[in-house]
């Protein structure tokens, strides 16, 4: 398959339906889902009569948009994923970035150079004008992730959830980067 983005550490490729048990393992990690579901793993059934759908559906949409297997460029193992997908179903002005990686990909700059090297991408050649993530509040990691990406904090917010998570209280962040504030930082050049 064809990546869709490398980096010197990374490919992104489309998922594929035989891609569910390594989804249904990233889900499964109660550590990988603490800020989501306050750690409870995806059901196995979810993740392939309704997550893996979603993801393949939304290759048919905009062409560059929506979630990409993260691979080891040397390795070929599975790492998670990363989104980069329409806030608005159609329209690739504006995307909402994201990443989902497994523990052992943790701690060393693999979520950065991702979501980087999506804003580039986004910026460059997807005809994106705004990037936008969310997290927890208390997400310290993924809030450096974002900054590092490039990304300011918008705002704070109390998101209306199902069900309260551990560290809900204190509400989620929005953080996001125009790409006239990505080329006048000087990222464009």
């Amino acid at each position: 398959m064809t990546p869709f983005l490398s980096t010197d550490r990374l490919v992104l490729r489309e998922f594929t339906p035989d891609d569910a048990e390594l989804l249904v393992e990233l889900d499964g990690d109660p550590e990988v889902t603490r800020y989501l579901t306050g750690g409870r793993p995806t059901p196995p059934e979810v993740v392939r009569e309704r997550t893996l759908p979603r993801i393949l559906a939304h290759y048919r949409r905009p062409p560059g948009l929506g979630w990409w297997a993260a691979l080891g460029r040397g390795s070929g193992e599975f790492l998670g994923w990363f989104e980069f997908r329409p806030t608005r179903d159609g329209d690739a002005r504006e995307v909402e970035m994201g990443y989902r990686l497994r523990r052992a990909a943790w701690g060393g700059g693999l979520a950065t150079e991702g979501c980087r090297a999506l804003v580039d991408k986004g910026f460059t050649e997807l005809g994106v004008e705004r990037v936008t993530a969310n997290t927890m509040t208390v997400n310290a990691a993924s809030r450096r992730v974002m900054e590092k990406s490039g990304l300011r904090l918008v705002r704070t917010y109390v998101g209306d959830w199902p069900e309260m998570i551990d560290g809900a209280e204190h509400g989620e962040v929005e953080y996001a980067l125009t790409r006239q504030e990505w080329l006048s930082a000087g990222a464009g050049a």
